[in-house]
């Protein structure tokens, strides 16, 4: 009888090489690859094919400087977790613009204002009837099928879908909780037209931003079980919630090695139900929850990985043209496979 063996290819040599440098033990590489059927002699071959190459030794160079990056990290990790041992995002009543950007903005600190946008009409004129009246003939873009895409964020774009406003809302306030349908950020570059005479009703917070900005914000509005995955953004953020209640859980900039992130701002970990077996590094993580409700203002410092589920119906507004410098995405380069 002939015994047919695999032959090593390169999608395997990057295997090998990727678990070496991460100091997997080449002898548990070698078991593993004869498990994958592989000889025992070309799995022993290869291996040290790989520790002898002077690529992997320039790859290891470079994983210790990250590494060093690393701790760096570890070390303001361990710092915000000694100032924000409770794991509660404070709540400051209108917050003044010299303590918001010297405690928060500029230290990279979430914190969720109240009393910021009391005066906004959409405080207390929104809802569903108004928002029909408004807009309702008017066409916007929406996201669909989500729930039947286990990567409905990063394929967004294949998943809009354009309809009467009336009809979306119409189907928001009859549905029960799902994620199958949401109007997000993603779909602005449509809808800020569209909905634009709703931007009367919210008027820029002038203590932290900038009136001056084409960037009216940004309209999200779905019904309650809408999620969004954990991610982080490329700039600050903030978000204004105008009707229903959202749960959000946040993640520090600094904890970033922990949110088994492989693609660009994107985490693998369901916030919804966090695996702690498949992903025990987010045992590490100093994981922060809390509910937005109607009239606060949550400070999402870039870098701050958050999960987003809508608790009610919900309609909220997000900004990023603060008075302050917010290109922190010029020099990013990482948005493939990391």
């Amino acid at each position: 009888m002939t015994i047919v063996t695999r032959s090593i290819d390169d999608d395997w040599r990057r295997w090998i090489a990727e678990n070496l440098l991460l100091d997997a033990a080449p002898s548990a590489l070698h078991d593993a690859l004869v498990d994958h059927g592989f000889a025992p002699d070309d799995a022993a071959r290869e291996i040290d094919a790989a520790l002898a190459s002077p690529y992997f030794h320039g790859a290891a160079r470079l994983r210790n400087r990250l590494r060093k990056r690393e701790w760096i990290l570890s070390v303001y990790g361990a710092l915000e977790r000694m100032r924000a041992a409770s794991g509660v995002i404070g709540r400051r009543e209108r917050l003044s613009r010299d303590e918001f950007f010297e405690q928060y903005y500029f230290q990279n600190r979430p914190v969720i204002i109240t009393g910021a946008f009391d005066c906004w009409p959409a405080r207390t004129q929104w809802n569903f009837d108004y928002l029909r009246e408004r807009c309702g003939d008017c066409e916007v873009e929406v996201q669909f099928g989500r729930d039947s895409d286990a990567d409905y964020e990063v394929n967004q774009p294949k998943l809009k879908r354009m309809m009467r406003f009336a009809d979306y809302v119409d189907l928001v306030e009859r549905s029960g909780p799902t994620n199958d349908f949401y109007m997000t950020a993603n779909n602005t570059s449509h809808n800020r037209a569209a909905l634009a005479a709703l931007w009367a009703d919210v008027p820029v917070i002038g203590e932290y931003l900038d009136g001056e900005s084409p960037d009216t914000g940004f309209f999200w509005m779905g019904p309650a079980g809408t999620k969004t995955p954990f991610h982080h953004d490329l700039t600050n953020n903030f978000m204004a919630q105008v009707i229903g209640r959202k749960r959000i859980k946040l993640v520090p900039l600094s904890d970033t090695p922990y949110m088994a992130n492989h693609l660009h701002c994107y985490s693998q970990v369901d916030g919804s139900a966090i695996d702690y077996e498949r992903f025990p590094s987010m045992r590490h993580a100093h994981l922060i929850e809390c509910t937005l409700a109607p009239g606060e203002l949550l400070f999402l410092p870039i870098g701050w990985w958050h999960y987003v589920e809508g608790l009610d119906a919900s309609v909220t507004m997000t900004f990023t043209n603060f008075l302050r410098s917010n290109d922190f995405s010029r020099h990013y380069d990482t948005y493939h496979e990391l």
